[in-house]
């Protein structure tokens, strides 16, 4: 009996804890809690402590073909990640950054062409012409074209596809645009 209540009192110490212990559960719960809801995004971006501010011109559509939402959303686009990765403040006019542009080119063309010369699949292309002023550190402003392109099925009707696919090819574009601006490849 003895031996039983020996055992019994180790045991209840064992699972008691101490301050010290208890203090160390509660920081592995928070640092799990807390881990478990952030993320920690690598943009690449290397920007010089002195810029502050980034501007964003809306990109007119000036191609023979216009898609009325193309301008909003690639502008809008562009502005959400310079925001977003780079934690510069966005102003109308005049930012450290400044992009400018316009939409030179959107067209639909047929591509893998079948045995009996129809097309097996259509390309939707959009090509843009972006003028890069970096008012800090003038070298690395640029100007430049960027295409990028979605293909889809022929038997697709544009209209059902185009929102999607223009979502994407803004994506690739504001890539891009990004990348040679701030990440510098």
């Amino acid at each position: 009996m003895e031996k039983l209540k020996n055992t019994i009192l180790k045991t209840k110490s064992f699972v008691t804890t101490t301050p010290g212990t208890r203090f160390s559960y509660l920081l592995i719960a928070a640092c799990l809690l807390s881990s478990s809801s952030c993320t920690l995004k690598f943009s690449g971006a290397s920007l010089n402590p002195d810029m502050k501010t980034v501007s964003v011109q809306y990109f007119p559509n000036n191609a023979a073909l216009v898609q009325p939402q193309l301008s909003q959303s690639l502008t809008e686009a562009l502005k959400e990640r310079l925001i977003g990765e780079t934690g510069l403040s966005l102003v109308e006019q005049n930012g450290d950054l400044r992009f400018e542009g316009a939409i030179t080119n959107y067209a639909v063309t047929p591509v893998a062409i079948q045995q009996d010369e129809t097309a097996a699949m259509n390309r939707l292309t959009v090509t843009i012409h972006v003028k890069f002023i970096n008012n800090v550190d003038e070298k690395l402003s640029y100007e430049s074209n960027f295409m990028r392109y979605e293909d889809y099925a022929s038997t697709s009707d544009l209209a059902a596809v185009e929102d999607q696919l223009i979502k994407s090819i803004n994506e690739q574009l504001v890539e891009d645009i990004f990348n040679k601006a701030v990440v510098n490849w």
